[in-house]
C-alpha cells in the first residue's frame, strides 16, 4: 500500500524518490529491450505511451546534486575550491568506475565481434566524455551520450556555484547558476535550429548533444532550489504540480512533431524535464508500509546505473545478434532472459565492485 509520508527525511533513504528512479531505469530498459518483441508483435508492451526515462533521470541528479551543492554552502557559509574537488571526488567515485567496466565491456563484444557495431568509431574522447560535447557520434556504446551529458554538468554547476558565490548569496548564486545554465542550453538549440534535419539526426544532433542539454538538469536543480527555499509552496503545491506534470505528460506523448520543427527541437527538450519536475514534490513524500515493496523499489534503485549501463549493448544487442528470435515464443521467452540476465548482472557489478568502491570512497 503505498501512502504520503508527512516527513520523508527521517528516513536514510527516501522510498518516493527511489521509487522515481526506478520507474526511470524501467523504462530505459523498457525501450531498449523492445525490439526483442517484435517477432511476437509485442514491441509496444505495455501498450502505454511513455516518456523518456533519461529524463527523468536528469531532473532527479539536478535535484540531487543541486541539494547536496545547497546542504554543504550553507553549512560552512561556504564553498571553496577544496569543497570542489571533494565533490568531484566523490562524483567521480561513483560513476567513473561503472562507466569505464562497461566501457571496456563494450569495446570487447564489438572487436570480437559479438555484437555488430563499429570499433573504429571508438575513439580517445569516449575516455573524456566528449564522444558527444558538441557533435554527434555513432555506432558505439550508443547508451553513454546521457553520462556524458552528466558528467559534464557535474564540472559546470559547481564550478558556476563557485563562481557567483563570490558576488552574491547563496541562495541567489545557486538560482543563476541554475538559470545560466537553462538559458545557455536552450540558446545552443537555438543556434543550431536545422529545418532540414530527419528523425536520426534530431536524435544524436539534438536530443544527446551535451552543450545543448543542460536544461533537463537544471530542471532538478530549480527543484530542489523552490525546496529549499520557499517549502511552503513546495509543500502546499505538491498535488497541484503533480497534476500539472502528469497532464503535461499525457500532452508530450500524444503530441507528435517532425523532427524538423522548431517545437521538437527546441520546446519538447524542455517541457518533458518540466513535466518531471513537477512530479517531484509529491514523489518525495510518497512512502509505503509494506516492506516487500519498499525493498523491490530499493533495489531497483540501487542497481539502476548498472542496469542501464549494461541493458542495451550487453544485453538487448547481444541477444538480437546472436540469438534472434524465430518465433512468438523465443521472442517472449528471450524477453523474459534479457530483463533476467540485465538485472541479474546489474547486482553482481553493484555488489561486487560498485559497491566496493563507494565504500572506499566514504572512508
Amino acid at each position: 500500500m503505498i501512502q504520503i509520508d508527512p516527513n520523508p527525511s527521517i528516513s536514510s533513504r527516501i522510498f518516493g524518490l527511489d521509487l522515481f528512479r526506478s520507474i526511470a531505469i524501467i523504462l530505459v530498459v523498457l525501450t531498449h529491450g523492445a525490439a526483442i518483441l517484435e517477432v511476437a508483435g509485442l514491441e509496444k508492451f505495455p501498450f502505454i505511451k511513455m516518456i523518456d526515462g533519461v529524463d527523468l533521470f536528469f531532473v532527479l541528479s539536478g535535484y540531487l546534486i543541486g541539494g547536496i551543492l545547497i546542504k554543504q554552502a550553507t553549512a560552512s557559509q561556504q564553498f571553496n575550491s577544496k569543497d570542489l574537488v571533494h565533490f568531484w571526488k566523490r562524483r567521480w567515485f561513483r560513476t567513473l568506475p561503472n562507466y569505464y567496466l562497461v566501457l571496456g565491456l563494450n569495446f570487447l563484444v564489438v572487436y570480437f565481434g559479438i555484437i555488430k557495431e563499429h570499433i573504429e568509431n571508438f575513439n580517445w574522447k569516449f575516455l573524456f566524455f566528449l564522444q558527444n560535447f558538441s557533435s554527434p557520434f555513432t555506432g558505439f556504446f550508443w547508451e553513454s551520450w546521457s553520462l556524458s551529458v552528466e558528467e559534464w554538468f557535474y564540472i559546470f554547476i559547481p564550478i558556476l556555484f563557485l563562481i557567483l558565490l563570490k558576488v552574491c548569496s547563496v541562495k541567489k548564486a545557486f538560482f543563476f547558476s541554475t538559470l545560466v545554465l537553462f538559458v545557455f542550453s536552450i540558446s545552443y538549440r537555438l543556434y543550431h535550429f536545422d529545418p532540414n534535419i530527419d528523425n536520426f539526426w534530431y536524435d544524436v544532433r539534438f536530443r544527446k548533444i551535451v552543450l545543448g542539454r543542460f536544461d533537463s538538469l537544471s530542471m532538478g536543480l530549480l527543484a530542489v532550489w523552490v525546496k529549499n527555499y520557499y517549502p511552503f509552496v513546495w509543500n502546499k503545491y505538491k498535488i497541484h504540480s503533480f497534476v500539472l506534470g502528469v497532464l503535461l505528460i499525457i500532452f508530450l506523448v500524444n503530441y507528435s512533431a517532425e523532427a524538423n520543427t522548431f517545437y521538437k527541437q527546441i520546446i519538447n527538450l524542455t517541457l518533458t524535464p518540466i513535466a518531471a519536475a513537477c512530479l517531484l514534490p509529491f514523489a518525495a513524500t510518497i512512502n509505503t508500509k509494506s516492506l516487500q515493496i519498499r525493498s523491490v523499489f530499493t533495489e531497483i534503485s540501487k542497481i539502476s546505473y548498472s542496469m542501464y549501463l549494461v541493458n542495451l549493448a550487453l544485453g538487448a544487442e547481444i541477444i538480437m545478434h546472436n540469438f534472434p528470435p524465430r518465433n512468438s515464443v523465443e521472442s517472449i521467452l528471450l524477453y523474459l532472459l534479457y530483463w533476467t540476465w540485465v538485472i541479474i548482472v546489474s547486482k553482481i557489478i553493484y555488489k561486487y565492485y560498485e559497491l566496493p568502491i563507494m565504500k572506499l570512497r566514504d572512508r
